[in-house]
Formats: C-alpha cells, structure tokens, sequence
C-alpha cells in the first residue's frame, strides 16, 4: 500500500490524500484550500493526479476544507462512489451549495467589474454540480466494515470533530499480505458537547494523524466558560455587542449548547442573539435527524428547557434585510456570523459596523488560517479595509481557545496511545511549526520518529 500525500502538508486546509492498493486508487478526502488569494487561487488548478484512474472517494467529515474540491473533481471526470458516513452525507448538500452560491455570486461581481470580454471569471463550481456529487453519495455507520473492491475494506469510527465526523481505516489484501492503514480525520477534544469522545482503531501499520494544534494545550474548558461569561458581563456593562465569527458546522450548534447550559448564569436573557447564517440554520435541521450520534449529556438537555437551538431570545436571520437590520442596533447584540475564518460571509458586513468602537467585542473561537482575515485580526492588525472603508480597530479581541473543534497536543497524543505498539505516523493537516511541535512530543512520549511529509510525498505502508 502507498499514500501520496496531495494536501493539507504544512497547511491546515486542502485535506487530500491517494492511496494506492490491490490494483486501487482510492482518494481520503478532497478538501478547498483556504487562506490567501493566492491560496485559494489553487482550487481552480488541475489535480496532480489522473482524477479519472480513481476508482472511489472515502469523505471523513464535512468541513469545506476536506469535502470542497468534490464538485471540482466531478468536473474533472470522476463520476465514482463517495462513501462517508451517514450524517455528513446529509450536511454535505448545505455545505457545497452555499459554497456554489458564493462562488456563482463572486464570479458575477468580478464579471461585473470587467464588461471588456478579457476577464470572463467563472465560478470554481455550480450548484448543478453540487448535484452529481450528491448523486455520488454513499452512506455508512460507525463500526460497519465494508469491503469496497475485493481485498480493500472500509472502515468508519467517531472522530468527535462535528456531526459524522469520521477516523478512516483502509485494510488491504495483496498477494497475501495484509495492510492497515488510519486516516485520523479531524479529531475533537474529550468531553465536547453534543458530540460522543473521539474512537480510536485498536492498531495500525501506519497513522495519517491531523496536527492543527500539535504545539500547544489548550486551556481547560472551565476557564474558558468563565471568560466567556466575563466577556459578555464586560460587553452588556459597556453597551456594546459581541461577535462571533462561527462555522455554520459544530462550532454554531456548540455555542448554542453553551448559551444554553448558561443562560441564568451569563444572563443571557437580557441580550438579543442572531444566528445570522442560512446555513447554520439548516444545519441545525440535519442535527436535529441525528439525535442518536448526540452524547448522553446533550440527549438530556435537548429534551429540556432552554433547548440550545430555540432560546427564547434567539433569533434565526436567513434574509438579507434582516441581516442587514441587526447593524441598526449599537449594543445588545450578540451575533453568531460566517464564515468562520472572516474571509467571506455575513460576519464582514458585521465587522465592518463594530470593529470601529471600543465598546464591541469580538470572539474568536475556530482556528483561523495564515492569510485570513480572521488570523490577521488575532494577530493584531491595527486596521483593516472592508467594503471600501478604512477602519481603525477598536473592538476588543479574544481567543477562546478552549472551544476548539480541534483536539491539542495532549489530546492528539492520548489518541495516538491508544494504538497497539506505537505504529509509525505521518504528520498532516497542520502548520509546520505544529507538525514539528507534534512530533517532538510524540518522540519524547513514545519514541517514534513522526514523519512530516511534504507536499506530493509518497509513503509506503
């Protein structure tokens, strides 16, 4: 067996990784690329691989940094399976055609722009092929093995990152020898709300092991819900609003979990909150089918009162004006916006408004990757140009790094451990800072030597 990996190396997006066996060419996930113009620039590019020699496609979860590029590869020729697991394959729909729609939208504002003829820019994809990607769809459970081609065999485990997140193992049979190999996915902390812990394989001839946060710990959970009750009792005192860039997929539906759980303790009931994302609201209705994936604590608190995705005080805005209304209120507000990274969506419209004053403040919950706006604001830009104005920062900022999706290095190392004989493993998904971070620690823990593999780098397994 073979692995060549053709994303996601020394990056955190662009998850996309061919594995060749027993005569098959299978592709573990074909993520967007996010960052810089630049960066994103290469989602329009050809793949480095005959997409058309590829005889399946395994998705470990739904986030458009792993599932984005699909469309594009559909438009290449590849009309095969896609299997990933049940729940992803109903939120995959929401969140390619919100992709299509800001791509189609993008391309008719530049078009707009050049009426000459020599700048014709056309979309990265259309919803007619979020369409055949659908239509490729595959649905699995947790612990089913299935046998795909003779000799390989698929299997799916909870990752613990969002709703049907998955951990990939790939068995393959050839000429008598036997291979194992595990794709992490994206793995979540112990204990995340909604979600079920994080399910290790039991063994492995090689790990492919995500690294987002493979150098640093993040702070205990009951820290960060302190802070963000003295954020929100700072903000209410100051008359200001708070904002929360949020992806519309498990980070949205987890601070609703939050507000719920403290809403007499934060006082929430005096704020107004909007959930300012079509998409997260029709996420919320593919959450809602998926109950029995949910842990034991949130079966028992989405039975309850406040239940997280109908507060009394919570507002659902799809529309555009009523988007648009929220800026008309100065304080007051707490508003859950995309994109999550601030490089597109609704939260620059509320960014622009509230950036200004020193009475707002804004809430960093997610990752933001080199070259977004998101991360140029965490690292403390001191003004930012958006939609033609100049602004002067003001707003107070914060990273809640205790709400991360993402496992930390302690975290990545317990799932690591869990593995018979500490196999070998490759480093992916993250910034090579992280990555090197990472396999330091898993040196000094287990006396592996990680691997870091850079881009197109094939490893044997």
């Amino acid at each position: 067996m073979k692995v060549t990996v053709f994303g996601a190396a020394g990056a955190v997006t662009g998850s996309c990784h061919l594995v060749e066996a027993a005569g098959k060419r299978l592709l573990l996930d074909c993520g967007m690329i996010q960052g810089s113009k630049v960066e994103e620039a290469k989602n329009a590019l050809p793949f480095d691989f005959d997409v058309k020699s590829i005889d399946a496609v395994i998705l470990s979860h739904a986030h458009i940094d792993h599932c984005g590029r699909l469309p594009v590869l559909a438009q290449y020729g590849y009309h095969g399976p896609i299997y990933t697991h049940r729940a992803t394959a109903d939120l995959l729909p929401v969140m390619l055609e919100d992709a299509a729609s800001l791509a189609e939208m993008d391309a008719e504002r530049r078009n707009r722009f050049h009426k000459d003829g020599h700048n014709h820019h056309k979309p990265l994809f259309t919803r007619h092929d979020v369409g055949q990607v659908v239509r490729q769809l595959e649905r699995l459970d947790y612990r089913k093995p299935l046998t795909l081609f003779p000799g390989v065999t698929v299997t799916l485990q909870d990752a613990g990152h969002i709703l049907g997140s998955a951990s990939v193992r790939i068995v393959t049979e050839d000429a008598g020898e036997t291979r194992t190999l595990v794709f992490s996915g994206d793995i979540g902390p112990l204990n995340t709300p909604i979600l079920a812990d994080p399910d290790p394989f039991p063994s492995a001839d090689l790990v492919l092991m995500e690294s987002t946060y493979g150098g640093r710990l993040h702070r205990e959970r009951a820290a960060t819900v302190q802070e963000m009750g003295e954020i929100f009792d700072a903000a209410w005192k100051a008359g200001g609003n708070i904002l929360i860039p949020a992806f519309a997929v498990g980070r949205s539906q987890e601070l609703l979990y939050w507000f719920a759980k403290h809403y007499e303790d934060w006082n929430l009931g005096r704020w107004r909150i909007f959930m300012d994302s079509p998409m997260a609201s029709k996420v919320i209705e593919v959450y809602d089918r998926h109950e029995e994936l949910f842990d034991d604590d949130a079966k028992v608190m989405f039975h309850g009162k406040p239940h997280p995705f109908h507060l009394p005080n919570l507002k659902y805005t799809t529309d555009v004006e009523d988007s648009k209304a929220i800026n008309e209120h100065n304080g007051g507000c707490i508003i859950i916006a995309g994109s999550g990274m601030c490089n597109g969506g609704r939260i620059r419209h509320h960014l622009r408004h509230n950036l200004g004053s020193a009475k707002n403040h804004i809430l960093f919950v997610g990752y933001q990757s080199v070259g977004t706006l998101g991360r140029l604001l965490v690292d403390g830009i001191d003004s930012v140009k958006l939609f033609g104005d100049d602004i002067k920062i003001k707003a107070h900022r914060h990273t809640i790094g205790g709400l991360s999706a993402h496992t930390d290095q302690a975290g990545l190392l317990e799932w690591y451990g869990a593995y018979s004989g500490h196999p070998r493993i490759a480093l992916v998904h993250g910034e090579d800072d992280a990555r090197k971070a990472c396999a330091l620690a898993l040196k000094m823990r287990f006396d592996v030597d990680a691997q870091i593999p850079a881009y197109a780098e094939t490893l044997s397994v």
